[in-house]
């Protein structure tokens, strides 16, 4: 009798690694020409990056400051969802979420291109994960190639691997 294998496709942030970047960027962008006596900041409060400064183009570059520091750290760019810039006082912010988990839609979209490659997988949705299943490795190698391959703007990575 065959056995199934299968893997999970999820989507999971190291937030350790999330509050590392943060504080790295915080430190540069003290230290930087252009914003000496500029009233930026970055915190980071476990579930979302706030930036504060003067000005859109000093947030950009902020943003700029930390997408670079969580390239370096290993996090994707992918996980990162900007909110709308938001003025007041005198002062730009920007609020940055961190996502974690794959949505039900992205889950969808995600089983709909395993059904369009015609491999024989099973593909289930497990509240944030997606589960692949078949009963051939070889299968699930050519899943993962193909949703490497594709781009579902989140950050995939491949867990749970059993056969």
């Amino acid at each position: 009798m065959a056995s199934n294998c299968s893997f999970d496709v999820v989507s999971e942030v190291n937030l350790q690694e999330v509050e590392n970047a943060v504080n790295q960027a915080k430190k540069e962008i003290a230290q930087r020409y252009d914003f000496k006596g500029s009233k930026a900041e970055i915190k980071w409060d476990k579930e979302d990056i706030k930036i504060l400064a003067e000005d859109d183009f000093r947030v950009k570059s902020i943003i700029d400051v930390l997408q670079d520091k969580m390239v370096k750290r290993s996090v994707s760019i992918k996980s990162l969802k900007y909110e709308k810039m938001d003025t007041s006082g005198g002062m730009v912010r920007q609020v940055i979420k961190i996502q974690m988990g794959i949505s039900k839609e992205k889950s969808k979209e995600i089983i709909s291109a395993i059904k369009e490659s015609k491999l024989k997988i099973q593909a289930q949705i497990m509240d944030d994960k997606v589960r692949i299943t078949s009963k051939k490795i070889d299968s699930l190698q050519e899943v993962m190639q193909m949703l490497k391959e594709k781009d579902f703007d989140v950050a995939l990575q491949f867990t749970n691997y059993r056969s």
